[in-house]
């Protein structure tokens, strides 16, 4: 159990970044593509420096071994954390109870319409 937020989106980065290695190397091994190195978007600034600096004791000793994954993919440059502000996190449409606006802006950004909206 997680105690913390940012212990909790720290531990939701772990299998993420293993995801994208998996794309990444399935994207190589089919000579689709050559990728650099991954984005992940994170609308916690510290959870991205729990990530990026491993001197930062006080909020990580509660999180698992298998977390730090993060940490070495952040230090091989096979991902990146960026900012993005929570208002702009397309993520929140599936987590979070929005207002109208917020879930139409999602909604074109993620390229979906109303199935049900009058034609």
């Amino acid at each position: 159990m997680a105690r913390s937020t940012a212990e909790a989106e720290y531990r939701a980065m772990e299998p993420l970044t293993c995801e994208l290695t998996w794309v990444k190397q399935f994207l190589q091994e089919i000579n689709f593509c050559d990728i650099q190195t991954m984005k992940m978007y994170c609308d916690n600034q510290v959870v991205i420096h729990i990530a990026s600096n491993p001197t930062f004791h006080e909020r990580t000793k509660h999180i698992e071994i298998n977390c730090y994954f993060v940490r070495e993919e952040l230090l091989t440059k096979e991902i990146c954390t960026k900012f993005v502000r929570s208002n702009d996190q397309l993520a929140n449409v599936f987590t979070k109870s929005l207002r109208e606006p917020q879930i139409e802006f999602i909604y074109s950004k993620l390229g979906t319409y109303n199935l049900y909206a009058p034609a």
